[in-house]
């Protein structure tokens, strides 16, 4: 008896160490499941992974591929499907608008080098690019950059009985700066604009001013607080007219030649 016993608990045991290896066996050969998250419907859309501001000159990094509903996609947007090599074939263009981080890309609103105008496409309608001489003691010590808003002031000499003597006016106000010469430099970690120009953006009317201020003496350059220089904050007046914001210098009681203000 004793010995059957022995039998069937040595065949219970192997019986159990058995099925055990067998579970484990299943367990450890299971195939791992992998997750992969897709959003059903999208696709990828071109978009802007920096603040682009109207005038700058983009590169691929300044772009980025993002997930887009397919019923939101609206004709003139780039989808990665149709243009996979659009960040770039679009590096080295202008901005012809500015972009927010995350606003989908558009062809229309940049323009390449090569196809020339750039200038003319970043003017908004009804205005004009007009350069004038500069030097870095103008121009603010070298550090206005495109789109500040500057003052345009004219110092020139005037006669007054024998003598001359030395004027100097604001002729435009709060005017933007489209491009000074055509580069830019580090001076003392900061970004510097150098050139022997300043183009400014400038109404018809404001163009004639500063063409005659020119001719009269020498042109400075006043940079405006950011606080302040808002585009459209101060009345546009005509050359000439005393009652709409011209300004008039009096020198020893003596007018100056009066000129409109902006």
């Amino acid at each position: 008896m004793k010995r059957a016993r022995v039998v069937v608990l040595s065949v219970a045991v192997t019986a159990a160490l058995g099925a055990a290896w067998i579970a484990r066996s299943m367990v450890s050969s299971t195939p791992e499941v992998r997750q992969v998250e897709k959003t059903v419907g999208a696709t990828d859309v071109l978009v802007a992974a920096t603040d682009i501001n109207l005038g700058d000159s983009v590169r691929a990094d300044n772009f980025k591929w993002q997930q887009w509903p397919v019923e939101g996609v609206t004709p003139g947007l780039i989808t990665k499907e149709s243009q996979p090599d659009a960040p770039s074939e679009l590096s080295g263009a202008v901005a012809r608008a500015p972009f927010i981080a995350g606003e989908p890309i558009k062809e229309q609103k940049l323009i390449k080098i090569s196809e020339g105008g750039v200038m003319a496409a970043i003017l908004p309608s009804g205005m004009r690019a007009i350069s004038t001489p500069i030097r870095e003691e103008t121009a603010a010590g070298g550090f206005i950059l495109p789109n500040d808003r500057v003052d345009v002031i004219l110092s020139y000499k005037m006669r007054i009985g024998s003598k001359e003597e030395p004027v100097s006016e604001a002729v435009l106000r709060n005017v933007r700066v489209l491009a000074i010469g055509q580069a830019l430099e580090n001076k003392d970690g900061e970004k510097v604009a150098t050139g022997k120009t300043a183009t400014l953006e400038l109404t018809p009317r404001q163009a004639e001013v500063l063409t005659l201020a020119q001719s009269m003496g020498e042109i400075s350059l006043s940079l405006r607080s950011l606080a302040d220089a808002v585009p459209g904050s101060e009345p546009t007046a005509k050359l000439g007219d005393s009652s709409s914001g011209s300004v008039k210098v009096l020198k020893y009681g003596v007018p100056s030649r009066t000129f409109g203000i902006n």
